[in-house]
């Protein structure tokens, strides 16, 4: 089976390809570094619905998804936006975790893994 590596960098690649499945890494807010939870959530599904389109696929078929957050008490706010995006009816597996992100500009992290 063949591995396809979507924007591919040194020491990661943004989604990969394999057979059926699309593995995105980790995604934080490059637009809205440092704003609020509620704009890096809004940013990061975007970047993820432009990922997954390069990909040859959507939100629709999202298996499992990924969500760390700096502090836990921005749950609901997160939630918010996430609530606005999912697809009612193909929500995934989730996780969402507290936990120190790479750099304080970044209050949330998301990654997923999708059906083609």
């Amino acid at each position: 089976m063949s591995i396809q590596r979507i924007q591919p960098g040194p020491r990661m690649s943004k989604a990969v390809v394999h057979g059926d499945t699309v593995y995105l890494a980790g995604q934080v807010a490059g637009a809205a570094a440092g704003k609020s939870v509620a704009e890096q959530t809004a940013d990061i599904l975007g970047i993820i619905d432009g990922l997954l389109a390069e990909a040859g696929t959507d939100k629709s078929k999202l298996l499992m998804v990924n969500i760390w957050l700096a502090d836990m008490s921005t749950f609901a706010e997160m939630n918010a936006v996430w609530d606005k995006w999912v697809v009612a009816g193909a929500t995934p597996g989730r996780a969402t975790v507290e936990a120190k992100l790479a750099a304080p500009q970044f209050t949330v992290e998301i990654a997923v893994i999708a059906a083609k």
